[in-house]
């Protein structure tokens, strides 16, 4: 029996858990009368990952997609396109990859279909579906999208050996190396990148504050360092592909990373393969997720298709995917799928750029849910108002 034979014989026999337990009545949607043309849209980066699975729905499924048409967005201005397009009642966009920075500020104004608890029905129990750091991200979704790639994320920090010959052990001491060597430490701006936000979101926990979950009352270590710090950044990029450029080509010394960004970077080869990673003293880990959501406006047809898509997508088969070349490292955000299970070449990448201290680091270091949507955009706005001032760049 396969493995999603045996996950939908246990959701047969325990019900659909408790994201999908007040399902109602089945929503009828009409079936295509013939193949469509499905939009999806990226801001999360995601397509790297997820492309080959998508492209791999339409040749098993001719009869519902005659093609996909991809494009690809910055997280902050993806709500302002879906609001204008759903205000003039022309929903263009079927489906939409994303962040919890995006899926946040689209909660924030009301811009998604409702997938749970009216479409339960299309899924397996969730909460035996995904790993647990995934579940965690899906509750936070409040049934509006679907978790398709997780990772544990950071914050970490990459740095080129060759300059830093004693590499800060703890927040103090990045900021005090920071305050030594002006200029050559880097962030990118929170709303537009993972390694930004994760950094900004691990510090309450290596700096004991509060409460890491209020950033407007529980962080008042947190921002006071940001403040700090501040002086001895050159500029904040939009996101992160700037700053690993910029440790690439030796403009930095240390930047904020994560698993997946320290991985990809070195397999492209924009990073060099020998560069390391360090973390802090009292470090946490901060999950991250990729989302699959619809925008409201999306109806009959290309609703029918697009909840397929997502049910798809969430199948060992296409999950095995999730590894890619290390993007969202591990990447699969359910249980049972191995390394093993993976294309070739991501065993290969993984092989070779993957660290061998992941899995320990990732067993033995606890994992914090990032930042509720509200809270996460509160946050975003404080820290482009109080901390980037004129030094954000596009």
């Amino acid at each position: 029996m396969s493995r999603w034979s045996i996950l939908a014989a246990a959701a047969a026999l325990i019900g659909l858990g408790p994201l999908a337990a007040e399902a109602q009545p089945k929503p009828a949607l009409p079936k295509p009368k013939a193949p469509l043309t499905i939009s999806v849209i990226d801001v999360a980066g995601d397509l790297q990952i997820s492309q080959p699975a998508i492209e791999k729905f339409q040749k098993e499924h001719p009869d519902l997609v005659a093609r996909f048409i991809f494009t690809k967005a910055t997280a902050p201005e993806l709500a302002g396109k879906l609001k204008a397009q759903q205000q003039a009642g022309r929903v263009d966009i079927d489906f939409v990859l994303t962040g919890n920075d995006a899926l946040a500020a689209g909660m924030e104004q009301n811009l998604w279909l409702e997938i749970f608890p009216k479409y339960a029905d299309r899924f397996p129990a969730l909460d035996k579906l995904y790993i647990p750091g995934a579940y965690a991200m899906q509750k936070m979704a409040r049934g509006q999208a679907m978790v398709l790639d997780w990772y544990p994320s950071g914050p970490l920090l990459e740095y080129d050996p060759a300059k830093v010959k004693d590499m800060p052990k703890t927040a103090e001491e990045l900021l005090a190396w920071c305050k030594a060597h002006p200029n050559r430490f880097m962030y990118a701006r929170p709303a537009n990148s993972g390694p930004g936000r994760t950094f900004v979101m691990g510090l309450p926990y290596l700096l004991g504050d509060k409460d890491p979950q209020d950033p407007v009352k529980g962080w008042d270590k947190t921002w006071a360092y940001l403040k700090e710090m501040n002086d001895c950044v050159e500029y904040y990029p939009s996101g992160t592909t700037a700053t690993m450029k910029e440790l690439g080509d030796g403009s930095r010394d240390i930047i904020a990373t994560t698993t997946g960004w320290d991985i990809n970077p070195r397999y492209l080869g924009i990073v060099p393969e020998n560069f390391k990673v360090a973390t802090l003293k009292g470090f946490h880990w901060v999950g991250d997720a990729n989302y699959m959501a619809i925008p409201k406006g999306v109806s009959g047809e290309k609703l029918d298709v697009a909840l397929a898509l997502m049910a798809y997508l969430l199948e060992p088969a296409q999950q095995a995917y999730m590894y890619d070349h290390g993007y969202m490292y591990p990447g699969p955000s359910i249980h049972g799928v191995t390394i093993d299970m993976a294309p070739k070449d991501s065993q290969e990448t993984i092989a070779k750029f993957g660290r061998p201290e992941y899995a320990d680091m990732i067993a033995n270091n606890p994992t914090e849910p990032p930042l509720d949507a509200k809270p996460l955009v509160t946050m975003f706005e404080k820290w482009d108002r109080e901390i980037a001032g004129k030094k954000a760049r596009p």
